[in-house]
């Protein structure tokens, strides 16, 4: 019995460890989360539905080629009919005559011949309408990437924090171990300790500070990847990325599409005013007939080739066109002041790229510099030569001069992938 009990507590102790294993092996790059961000996003559904509309409106639409069959009836009451009357009476001899209440149902069948590039042309709009819905999408999607920069960087810079703070709290700790041995010797008094485990604590709080706020960029970067990203997940820091020159946007696809749109339209306004040609067959049943001296009910059929045009929408093309014409104009417009704002937003974004690539050049030789002074601090300190606080403020200036080059290095990182977000190239 003891023995049963000591595997099933080794299991449980071992089932209890597995997870925090599991989590630090999870690891997470910025473009798995750019994709996963896409994945899981929820308008991404709206791909299949604009797929699915476009199938069903271009079948319907080449469903004009197909026979149109009608079905129609007619009851009617008129106030004279035709009559025969002839100037004598001819004995025995008597006219039929046509009751005025009058009866016809038929049913018809149209097949088109020639419809002047109707169908077809409603076919291309019903593409053209698809494909600028799903460029709509894409621009949406697209916007996903700077979320998953804020959040992404935004871990990074407090992971950097953490491992900057543990080395600050090392060299409190060092200070603070060397002005004890002094007050054991009776060379210091325990208030220089004090100020160094003040500090300390201090340093602590930003620990605290720093891992809420990571916490709290994991949890919105795990709703946006629809992911459980634990707080031992492993962001990879990415590499340097040059951004490249041009504009490559989503948006400047969908103007294109847009336009691509009018021109259909356009077509479509050339093919309302063609004629159109159909056979039809008209087969019913009335009183009368197509004989009307036969005031019977009876059968009949009519058959042969319809010509149609109608010549009303000449009226209206000239102003059609200019309004799709203006249009034009307005996606232009639209396409002109994006390419203005993204080109203003690159060059601001450029600029702050370079400063952060020339105070970079500088913060190592300050770090040396600092670590330098900070390790004469501390064997002053040890002597006797300088108090705690002196030490405590040559470690946070190294600390400061540290803190200042991580900041720097995640925000020239921040920097160069918003520019490439920006500029719209693909990131690999």
């Amino acid at each position: 019995m003891i023995k049963l009990i000591k595997i099933l507590a080794c299991q449980l102790i071992f089932w209890w460890l597995l997870p925090p294993a599991r989590a630090q092996d999870q690891i997470l790059t910025i473009e798995e989360a750019y994709k996963l961000a896409r994945q899981n996003y929820p308008m991404i559904k709206q791909r299949d539905l604009i797929a699915a509309s476009r199938e069903f409106s271009v079948e319907n639409a080449k469903k004009g080629y197909l026979p149109q069959f009608s079905i129609q009836g007619q009851a009617t009451y008129q106030s004279e009919v035709t009559e025969f009357r002839l100037p004598v009476s001819i004995p025995g001899v008597e006219f039929p005559k046509i009751s005025k209440d009058q009866y016809k149902l038929y049913g018809e069948a149209n097949q088109v011949v020639y419809d002047g590039g109707n169908v077809k042309t409603h076919v291309k709009a019903q593409e053209a309408s698809a494909l600028v819905e799903e460029q709509k999408l894409e621009v949406e999607l697209y916007k996903l990437n700077e979320r998953v920069n804020q959040l992404f960087f935004g871990v990074l810079i407090a992971d950097a924090q953490l491992e900057q703070s543990d080395m600050l709290k090392r060299d409190i700790q060092l200070g603070i171990n060397k002005v004890e041995a002094q007050i054991t010797n009776g060379t210091a008094l325990k208030s220089n300790a004090n100020i160094l485990k003040a500090e300390l604590l201090k340093a602590q709080q930003r620990d605290i500070e720093l891992k809420t706020s990571r916490k709290a960029y994991l949890d919105m970067l795990s709703m946006l990847l629809n992911q459980q990203l634990g707080e031992a997940v492993t962001l990879v820091k990415p590499g340097f990325l040059k951004p490249e020159t041009g504009i490559d946007r989503p948006e400047l696809t969908l103007y294109t599409v847009q336009n691509q749109s009018l021109a259909v339209q356009e077509q479509l306004i050339s093919v309302k005013n063609r004629p159109r040609l159909n056979l039809f067959f008209q087969g019913g049943f009335g009183r009368p007939a197509l004989n009307i001296l036969n005031n019977s009910f009876d059968p009949y059929y009519i058959t042969g080739a319809r010509l149609s045009w109608s010549l009303s929408g000449l009226y209206t093309a000239k102003n059609e066109r200019k309004l799709i014409g203006n249009n034009r104009q307005a996606i232009q417009l639209q396409r002109e002041t994006f390419l203005f704002n993204t080109s203003l937003s690159a060059r601001q974004q450029n600029a702050e790229l370079e400063r952060f690539e020339q105070l970079l050049a500088t913060d190592d030789e300050i770090i040396a510099l600092r670590e330098r002074i900070k390790a004469a601090s501390a064997a002053q300190l040890e002597n006797g030569i300088i108090n705690s606080s002196d030490y405590l403020r040559e470690v946070n200036a190294e600390d400061q001069s540290r803190q200042a080059k991580i900041l720097h290095e995640i925000q020239l990182l921040v920097s160069a992938y918003n520019l490439q977000t920006t500029l719209g190239k693909p990131i690999e």
